[in-house]
């Protein structure tokens, strides 16, 4: 089968090369899924835009990557099951996660697999697993959504930050959106009830506080992100510049000892049967509906970590194997 390997530190045309390896077979409680539609993230793009230290401790090599593998989010067929399988047979279409989803197979842990509603095409369900999972257990690590609550989601152009607003607004929020101005119109097109131009606008020094802001690209302080809570208001931090994971990680409990406000970060997403089940549900009902930007055969998968690595999409980037 064809599959995309990170084979050396770099830019994505020195970096990853597609090669000819065998196809995996699937062990106790894995199902082998034939990989229809794959997107790419975020952290794909920092092992290219990273220092050459960090790539390195991503994929666990000094010289050149042990981990070898791209892409997580697929979506697919069921190919084989292993031992032990009780949720999915061959034939059933299935997305989630997969670890090397930018191949024609993948294995996924039956865990990490939901079925794919029948009315979504394989690139939407593509679009779904990383992104809407981490914003899904953002909003559930801030004790979750009461209707009325004033939300605040910075970065909400992003992957994470367009799922984020609709399962706000699914809750019942009123939302605020902060993104550049070429991203303000797609925020509204998400549900947004205000926009704002971080470039433009400050949100931490316009007089208005929020009861729950998801802090998701670029970097702001804590200070800031403090002063804009109401209290007793919660601040996640789902992504974003790795300063600001660090500092939410290190700081956000003490800040949150003066005043009653909460502030923390909510670390990686954690893939599971039940909040996959429900993405599932919520894709299927409409709630939530992904925004695609472009989609990139395997062979051009240079062409697609160029383009994420550029900023130029506005929504997922998806990877077609087959």
């Amino acid at each position: 089968m064809k599959a995309v390997l990170y084979e050396s530190y770099g830019s994505p045309s020195v970096a990853l090369q597609i090669r000819e390896i065998a196809k995996p077979a699937p062990k106790d409680r894995q199902v082998l899924v034939k990989a229809l539609a794959a997107s790419v993230n975020a952290m794909d793009s920092r092992r290219f835009t990273s220092s050459s230290l960090l790539a390195r401790l991503m994929t666990g090599g000094w010289f050149k990557p042990k981990d070898t593998s791209m892409g997580t989010d697929v979506s697919g067929q069921v190919e084989a099951v292993g031992e032990n399988v009780t949720r999915f047979k061959p034939g059933d279409e299935v997305f989630g996660f997969a670890n090397g989803s930018f191949a024609e197979y993948a294995l996924a842990r039956e865990t990490n697999l939901a079925l794919k509603p029948a009315h979504r095409s394989h690139a939407e369900a593509a679009a779904v697993p990383v992104a809407a999972l981490t914003a899904l257990q953002a909003i559930r690590y801030a004790g979750g959504i009461r209707a009325g609550q004033q939300v605040l989601i910075y970065g909400a152009s992003g992957g994470v930050g367009m799922y984020a607003v609709q399962l706000a607004k699914a809750s019942g929020a009123e939302v605020t959106a902060v993104s550049s101005a070429r991203n303000l119109d797609l925020a509204r097109s998400l549900g947004a009830d205000h926009v704002l131009d971080y470039a433009k606008e400050d949100f931490a020094r316009n007089g208005k506080q929020y009861d729950l802001i998801i802090a998701i690209n670029g970097y702001r302080s804590l200070f800031a992100y403090r002063r804009a809570l109401k209290p007793q208001g919660v601040y996640v931090c789902a992504g974003g510049a790795i300063s600001q994971f660090i500092q939410a990680m290190l700081f956000g409990k003490w800040f949150s000892k003066k005043g009653g406000r909460t502030l923390g970060s909510m670390g990686i997403a954690k893939p599971n049967q039940k909040d996959l089940s429900e993405l599932s549900e919520l894709l299927k009902d409409g709630k939530i509906t992904p925004v695609i930007d472009r989609t990139f055969p395997l062979d051009k998968i240079v062409d697609a970590m160029q383009y994420l690595v550029a900023h130029h999409a506005q929504g997922k980037i998806i990877i077609q194997p087959s």
